[in-house]
């Protein structure tokens, strides 16, 4: 019996790899500039979150986040311990508590912000505003992808 040759499998060829690989080296560049400031990348979308919204509930800033309440819970209590967020119990619910920004993230997030900025500028060094638009679009086609119903999220 006659096997089929297996096809060599080249990672680089697919965008993903690339993605992949570029994500990594973000979160690295990320980590290292918000570590300044006491920061850490996951903490971004609490604090955007809450300074755009106001106060919010553990499961609502989970489902800003696009995280488990179990990791949203961890989370908070790293933030609470870094004095960037503060608990006050809900009015309306007593199972529930509001989270809400401490005086020192507000200061901190604009910085925070900056810094960002800079990583995100220097990793789009050359692209025209057009390039980034289309970049952007194809990204979130992929997550659109990956979210629907071959790659259904539980």
């Amino acid at each position: 019996m006659k096997t089929k040759p297996r096809e060599s499998w080249n990672p680089g060829a697919f965008p993903t790899w690339w993605i992949n690989q570029t994500s990594r080296m973000l979160l690295k560049e990320f980590e290292q500039h918000l570590r300044q400031l006491d920061l850490g990348p996951a903490y971004i979308p609490v604090l955007q979150a809450l300074d755009d919204e106001g106060p919010l509930t553990q499961r609502e800033l989970a489902e800003r986040a696009n995280v488990e309440q179990p990791t949203m819970a961890a989370l908070l209590g790293r933030m609470t311990r870094d004095g960037l967020i503060a608990l006050r119990a809900h009015p309306d619910d007593r199972r529930a508590r509001l989270v809400s920004l401490t005086p020192m993230a507000r200061k901190r997030l604009p910085l925070g912000r900056a810094l960002l900025i800079e990583v995100a500028e220097r990793a789009t060094h050359g692209f025209t505003k057009a390039e980034c638009t289309t970049l952007v679009s194809l990204l979130q086609r992929m997550i659109t992808n990956l979210e629907g119903p071959a790659g259904t999220e539980e």
